[in-house]
């Protein structure tokens, strides 16, 4: 039996997205499939509650912060204390940092390497602090799990003659169960009505608003849609992340004011209904670690747009539309294709719904497993 350490302070504290997601997701497989090894889950004490898990092999230690700074402070010194207290075996560390100075066997995960590979993406502080971190973790750490294969590569080429390729353990994502074919036309209708929007009539993204996202690209393949007479909306769905300037800029500029609909966070219990909804969901990112949007929008059908770049192609295979992303032709040809073409629409519709029904959370939780196993028995 092991004693498995899971720091989960990442997750932010409100408008769970992403990272956050995959934590919170995981800790939940993890515990519908294990109830032999001894967990003990650091986290904030709100989603200690969401949770709702009682299982005598899980317990709940309230830490982190709830500002960043303070957060990473804590990981660095206090959990470092709680692994020793708590007699941790193997820690595992889902947001790209660890704690240096740690006794415990270290399993840390790399959603992406985008401070790395694309560092005009974020401010100067987040590169120079993940850059190093990660650089340590990769150094010190027993397994590097990544959610893609895509990543993997990325990961092993970023650190080769640093990191052992033995080390690197993919672990795909999946999206959550709420996340299905809804049969609720009636509330698939309201829902689209409180964000102005009609069922089956728009173009949906979802996703923070930071510059990877390349939503001003959006924009301009949605301009030139509306310049060739198509009437749909277009719904951006996502809280602001950093750099996001631009967008509202592009937006004006544009004179989308009216057609484009942003709508900030939207909580999941009703996001379901707008993938539902949607005519297309276009995700045009620059790079994805996984892309979990892709995999949820194709879940409850809406046929999907998204890039050829990084992970996508790997989760969408043949059940979308791939297009370059600097390409603005490319991505308004995608989208009108699927307006237009009702043979395509409903093709895509059901190869996607079969597709992300080959990702799963229980074959994350049974890999992720395999990870600490393996760092644990120095099989890595």
């Amino acid at each position: 039996m092991l004693r498995i350490g899971i720091d989960a302070t990442a997750i932010p504290h409100r408008e769970r997205v992403g990272a956050g997601n995959y934590i919170f997701d995981l800790v939940r497989a993890l515990a519908r499939a294990d109830a032999e090894n001894e967990y003990f889950v650091f986290a904030k004490p709100v989603h200690i509650d969401e949770w709702r898990i009682e299982q005598a092999n899980f317990h709940f230690i309230p830490g982190g912060s709830h500002a960043r700074p303070l957060r990473l402070l804590w990981e660095q010194t206090a959990l470092a204390r709680l692994c020793r207290q708590y007699r941790i075996d193997v820690l595992h560390s889902p947001h790209y940092t660890a704690p240096v100075f740690c006794r415990s066997r270290s399993v840390v995960t790399f959603c992406d390497t985008i401070f790395f590979s694309h560092p005009e993406l974020h401010t100067l502080s987040k590169r120079l602090f993940f850059r190093q971190m990660m650089k340590l973790a990769a150094r010190r750490a027993s397994a590097i799990i990544t959610i893609s294969a895509s990543t993997a590569r990325d990961v092993a080429h970023l650190f080769e003659g640093t990191l052992p390729p033995e080390k690197v353990r993919v672990t795909t994502l999946a999206a959550s169960s709420h996340f299905r074919l809804l049969n609720d036309a009636a509330g698939v209708e309201r829902i689209c009505r409180k964000h102005n929007l009609l069922a089956g009539q728009f173009i949906l993204y979802v996703g923070a608003l930071e510059p990877r996202k390349n939503v001003p690209t959006l924009l301009h393949a949605y301009r030139a849609l509306v310049d060739r007479g198509f009437q749909q909306r277009l719904a951006i769905v996502g809280r602001r992340g950093w750099m996001f300037k631009d967008i509202f800029t592009t937006a004006k500029t544009l004179k989308l004011e009216g057609r484009v609909i942003f709508t900030g966070y939207v909580p999941d219990e009703e996001l379901p209904y707008l993938y539902n909804g949607a005519r297309v969901f276009a995700y045009p990112s620059l790079y994805e670690g996984f892309g979990l949007p892709v995999l949820e929008a194709m879940a409850c059908g809406a046929p999907v747009v998204t890039s050829n770049a990084s992970s996508m192609p790997e989760i969408v295979g043949e059940a979308g539309l791939l297009v370059d992303p600097h390409d603005r032709r490319q991505l308004t040809e995608a989208i009108e294709r699927l307006i237009v073409d009702d043979d395509l629409h409903h093709a895509l519709r059901e190869q996607g719904v079969r597709r992300a029904a080959d990702f799963s959370w229980e074959k994350t939780a049974r890999e992720t497993l395999k990870a600490y196993s393996a760092a644990c028995e120095g099989r890595l």
